[in-house]
């Protein structure tokens, strides 16, 4: 019997990094004034990213009062828009953005963030992409962020869970915060673009859809689950 270990396999090379949005390309959104300019330059778009941040939640049983935080992106520039406790001077503008048909609004695991803008703040976006399901083809898991930006551009995004798990609510983000929440609406949208470039068709609806792809036409009128999201 031969008893001779197996050749090691060799490891795959790493990717190169990731190079997200720079911080003079972000934009806090604070006053009525900077919010009607962030709304001109989102709606003139035909697509923006989408994300939200929440304080997260460390009891059992204890819920989420988030979002605390959203984010959208052109090409170019993200918007942040603080939305605590106190009543946002943006709320307005959020809703019209958000719910209109057009721009189309792509994001990872929009399922969560849907229901707590609807829950907080009245707000039932409208022309939604879930790229996690847009993008898993036959898979039978859904495509998280990480695994899309290798896939579509052959780099490593990276996830600071350090980050992801700070104080969203916090009226004074820092600089980490401010890229993170960022870079989360950007990398969408520069996946989504990608994706379209290489052939990817979408049919976007006008009130929480996802676009129609193979096998998958069940999830018309809806936004769909992250729980097995690949990360």
């Amino acid at each position: 019997m031969d008893n001779a270990a197996a050749p090691l396999q060799p490891l795959a090379p790493a990717l190169p990094p990731y190079q997200g949005i720079r911080l003079e390309d972000v934009r806090l959104v604070r006053t009525a004034d900077e919010a009607k300019s962030a709304m001109a330059a989102l709606l003139a778009a035909d697509a923006i990213g989408f994300d939200t941040e929440s304080k997260p939640t460390f009891v059992k049983g204890e819920s989420s009062t988030g979002p605390h935080l959203i984010q959208l992106a052109t090409d170019d520039t993200a918007y942040l828009f603080q939305v605590g406790s106190k009543p946002t001077p943006a709320l307005a503008e959020l809703k019209a953005i958000l719910e209109a048909s057009s721009p189309l609004k792509v994001g990872f695991g929009l399922s969560d963030d849907v229901k707590r803008l609807r829950n907080k703040l009245g707000i039932a976006p409208a022309g939604v992409l879930d790229l996690s399901v847009a993008l898993r083809g036959g898979q039978r898991n859904d495509l998280g962020a990480k695994t899309a930006v290798a896939k579509f551009f052959g780099l490593h995004l990276q996830k600071s869970k350090k980050i992801s798990t700070t104080n969203w609510a916090s009226v004074r983000l820092s600089d980490k915060q401010i890229l993170y929440a960022a870079d989360d609406a950007q990398v969408a949208l520069r996946v989504y673009r990608r994706w379209i470039a290489t052939g990817g068709k979408v049919a976007p609806q006008p009130r929480d859809v996802i676009a129609p792809i193979p096998g998958t036409s069940h999830l018309i009128g809806t936004v769909a689950t992250d729980e097995n999201s690949i990360c």
